[in-house]
């Protein structure tokens, strides 16, 4: 088996990835074979190595033949469902299908549960994608009684209710499947998720993963990618009329959404690691593939072949997948602290639905354009998205894009009696291309990492959990939130009674200001964090206590500096040890100040940023601002 890093690049057609549909079909083949030896002997289940999620080991053999399904129907798709591949895979899912619908099969699938929610469901969506784009390859040619066992597990999410998240467009894109093949089906259920993401928008190709401030990549990968397909599904038949007016309005949104989402890659391809399901890795390919699949992209095709082939490089060429052609749970290699319960050993194969252009034909121009450059290959930016309080810096020079959230915060639990909760994954100020968050519960805990934190004098560090956003601009942005203490056992945070810090943050060719207004008991310690740095060795770290300030920068040459403009008074480097998805080492600068007491204001300049390649820098020699600080 060979993958997609044996194939010739093209560096003219290719000029920025060297990469081209062949290496995307290679890539496809390589992720398809490699599942053959965990398949069961009628490929109804993939028994993968690895934790298995909360749902349990059938639930996830069941996620093994979901997501690699649709993988399998693109990679059907783009050869027209002719060829010694298209075929091995026809005959192997349809096999499948046919064991693991049957409920007296040996290798049956889990059911949908009835009267509640259950991963049954969102599996189920994926074989109805899968189904309805390979139908005259696929589903025409299974006999009758397969169809019907089929459609029967389908079937049974009828009158279930889901998750009020993108879990309703899950009901959606399957009971339209069922309604094209004439099985029964429920219109309100259809059209319930549609109306339930007319609620969720919040402007400029945005929304909200249910009620809330939700915002990630779930907004690329679900919440534009089933409405659209729906319009697809949908066409010519009962509801066609509406499908065909919405897919207009849907169409529109995707463009907002896609002005602004070329900013989130680096220029090494990787994402902004920002949010849930990062296992899903190249998942973040969908959307762009999505805007050319319905001419909807603001920009060149040749640059939306350049994100999507810089992001499934990237991930290629730092161990996913793995050296046995696995997707692990992690990020590059495995990394269960930032993998979320639900996600079980198939889980990251929800990145099929970044290969979802393989079913644009050779002759599309998104395959015969020439590659165009990312935006911070072109030049430094600052920019924004208003209705989701984020601003987005990005620095030609080093090609790091950072992401600074002052609007995503996942607390749902915002109407009493709930307590709202915080996530690693949404709390923090900062997010960038080239660090993560360090997420080990321990680590977590002590809330270093582009946190503004007030510690008691027993010690317990404050939460940021729901974030109220301010003004946002290119190149400012602002938020206020009440600080507070995590309860036992349920994490609930508690908010401090009369404490308040309130934050803007101006930046500049990926510098950012950043002024914390905060109120707080007198004798109370204030500590704000930069970016964490991580790698496979113990990053070189440094403080000077003179600005104050402090640095680290780990081996790959990606620098963390943070230093103190008015009111804070001492520095730190706060390490921790297989915490971080980026490497077993990691490492924080911060700041601190003892509190007098009232509202006080801190200003600090906070920066992450790739050293030249050789390595130059004044700051390694010398503390955060080539001071006298000690490098360790």
């Amino acid at each position: 088996m060979a993958g997609a890093l044996d194939v010739p690049e093209d560096r003219n057609l290719s000029e920025h990835t060297g990469w081209t549909r062949a290496h995307w079909l290679a890539q496809a083949d390589y992720l398809l074979d490699s599942l053959k030896p965990f398949a069961s002997p009628s490929s109804a289940r993939f028994e993968l190595p690895g934790r298995p999620s909360v749902s349990g080991f059938d639930s996830d053999a069941l996620e093994g033949f979901a997501r690699t399904f649709l993988l399998a129907a693109w990679r059907i798709v783009a050869d027209r469902g002719q060829g010694p591949v298209a075929e091995d895979l026809i005959a192997r899912y349809s096999s499948g299908l046919a064991a693991g619908a049957d409920a007296s099969h040996p290798e049956a699938w889990p059911r949908i549960p009835q009267g509640r929610p259950g991963q049954p469901m969102v599996e189920a969506a994926s074989i109805a994608l899968g189904l309805h784009y390979t139908r005259e390859w696929l589903w025409d040619r299974l006999d009758p009684r397969a169809q019907g066992l089929v459609a029967d597990w389908l079937g049974e999410f009828i009158g279930n209710p889901t998750w009020p998240n993108n879990w309703m467009l899950f009901q959606t894109v399957t009971e339209e499947f069922l309604s094209s093949i004439g099985a029964r089906y429920e219109e309100s259920e259809i059209l319930r998720g549609l109306d339930a993401t007319e609620e969720w928008y919040v402007g400029d190709g945005w929304y909200t993963d249910g009620a809330g401030r939700n915002f990630d990549y779930y907004i690329g990968w679900a919440m534009h990618l089933y409405p659209l397909v729906w319009t697809q599904m949908a066409e010519g038949g009962a509801r066609g009329e509406r499908a065909l007016a919405a897919r207009e309005v849907y169409r529109d949104r995707l463009r907002q959404f896609l002005e602004r989402y070329f900013d989130f890659f680096g220029s090494d391809g990787a994402p902004i690691h920002q949010g849930r399901s990062l296992t899903y890795r190249f998942a973040a390919a969908a959307p762009i593939w999505v805007g050319e699949m319905f001419d909807c992209s603001p920009y060149d095709a040749g640059l939306s072949r350049r994100a999507a082939s810089g992001v499934l490089k990237h991930f290629a060429e730092h161990g996913a997948p793995d050296a046995r052609g696995l997707l692990t749970l992690g990020w590059h290699e495995p990394f269960l602290p930032m993998v979320q319960n639900y996600s079980g050993p198939a889980s990251p194969y929800w990145a099929s639905k970044g290969f979802i252009g393989l079913m644009l034909p050779a002759d599309h121009r998104v395959w015969t354009a020439p590659e165009s450059p990312l935006p911070v290959e072109v030049g430094n930016f600052d920019t924004s998205i208003a209705p989701v309080g984020w601003a987005l810096s990005g620095t030609k020079d080093d090609g790091v894009v950072r992401l600074l959230n002052h609007g995503s915060d996942k607390a749902w639990h915002h109407t009493p009696p709930f307590a709202p909760h915080t996530d690693v994954f949404y709390s923090p100020l900062a997010f960038s291309t080239v660090t993560a968050p360090d997420t080990a519960p321990e680590a977590w805990a002590k809330r270093v990492g582009n946190h503004v934190a007030l510690i008691a004098p027993d010690g317990r560090v404050s939460s940021r959990a729901v974030i109220e956003p301010g003004a946002t601009a290119d190149g400012s942005v602002s938020s206020e939130h009440v600080p507070g203490f995590e309860a036992e056992p349920d994490g609930a945070v508690l908010p401090i009674e009369g404490a308040r810090i309130s934050t803007r943050v101006s930046v500049k060719d990926g510098v950012e200001t950043r002024e914390h207004s905060v109120t707080a008991p007198a004798g109370w310690t204030v500590r704000e964090g930069g970016y964490p740095v991580a790698g496979p060795e113990e990053p070189l770290r440094g403080e000077n206590e003179k600005l104050p300030g402090a640095f680290a920068v780990n081996d790959l040459g990606v620098m963390s500096r943070i230093e103190g403009l008015s009111t804070w008074t001492a520095a730190g480097v706060d390490t921790e040890l297989g915490a971080n998805a980026l490497g077993a080492f990691s490492a924080t600068p911060y700041l601190t100040a003892e509190h007098p007491g009232g509202t006080v204001s801190y200003l600090s300049k906070v920066m992450v940023y790739r050293l030249p390649d050789d390595g130059a820098d004044d700051d390694v020699d010398g503390g955060a601002d080539g001071g006298d600080g000690v490098a360790e």
